[in-house]
């Protein structure tokens, strides 16, 4: 059965390495002063995509991202790890997007991209921890969803047999398709780069990356290949009012760096007297309770 699959990916800022300039002065995340990296879960939905393709000959995976220019690394990253195709979000209208206008814009664009099997992503992205967007993208799409995923068991008849996490343990489901699927961080994790595809998509890029003095500029008419998908809010029939800020009713205040110290230990023993006093000092100090 051959198989349409989109994996949703974001470029995140590395959160390990959040400064005091870490936030813009209208409430979004100041993307460029920080490190940027591919989400760590979308990695592990990547991996169930690329396995979904080798089980099924003939099948195409295509990362959809959303972001600035900088943004198309994450669809060479894919590229480079075994994706066919990929299609870059780039507008000054998509910028501080919250949950409710990214997953519209994903939504349109999946629209636009037409006739997708599988849309597959990572659980929650580690500069938000919502783990909104691909059920909000679900529900717009009008399909089923299947999250919390950790592996995709098979794929026959029309429908996926996903085995899924849940509180206290794990169970197997069996959905239709078309489908939304988000994968959590203890799926297996995602393939190295190949170096064969590096090679071949190494200067692949979005129209906006290119700049006038660039090398090998000759290689995008002999390799239209190189040329990865850019689409604007225009492309994709999107409403600008529900894009970007104009479509985010949530803000965000701020963000702050907290290092805990230690001003202060108490050493205990086993004893019934000592694990009540703890618990007596912990009570009264509402910390528990």
């Amino acid at each position: 059965m051959k198989l349409k699959i989109v994996v949703l990916a974001k470029q995140v800022p590395d959160t390990r390495n959040v400064g005091k300039d870490a936030m813009t002065a209208e409430g979004t995340v100041n993307r460029a002063a920080l490190p940027a990296i591919f989400n760590p879960e979308d990695l592990n939905a990547l991996e169930q995509a690329l396995r979904l393709k080798e089980q099924n000959p003939g099948s195409t995976v295509g990362i959809l991202t959303m972001g600035p220019p900088r943004a198309a690394e994450i669809i060479r990253q894919g590229l480079y790890r075994g994706a066919d195709t990929g299609w870059l979000l780039t507008d000054r209208l998509f910028a501080g997007a919250d949950t409710l206008a990214t997953s519209y814009a994903l939504a349109t664009a999946i629209k636009k991209i037409g006739g997708v099997d599988i849309v597959i992503g990572g659980r929650q992205a580690i500069d938000g921890d919502t783990a909104q967007v691909g059920p909000q993208v679900a529900q717009k799409l009008g399909l089923s969803q299947v999250t919390y995923a950790e592996e995709i068991l098979k794929c026959e008849d029309g429908k996926l047999t996903i085995r899924r996490h849940i509180d206290g343990g794990v169970e197997t489901v069996v959905a239709p398709m078309p489908i939304v699927v988000t994968v959590n961080g203890s799926a297996a994790p995602c393939r190295p780069c190949n170096a064969k595809l590096v090679m071949k998509y190494k200067h692949a890029t979005a129209p906006m990356e290119r700049t006038a003095d660039m090398p090998y500029a000759q290689l995008y008419e002999e390799r239209p290949y190189l040329t990865l998908n850019q689409w604007s809010v225009a492309d994709v029939d999107g409403d600008p009012q529900q894009c970007g800020l104009s479509g985010s009713p949530t803000k965000v205040k701020a963000v702050q760096n907290i290092v805990f110290q230690a001003k202060e230990c108490k050493h205990l023993t086993a004893s019934d007297a000592d694990i009540e006093g703890m618990m007596k000092e912990l009570i009264g100090e509402k910390i528990i309770g």
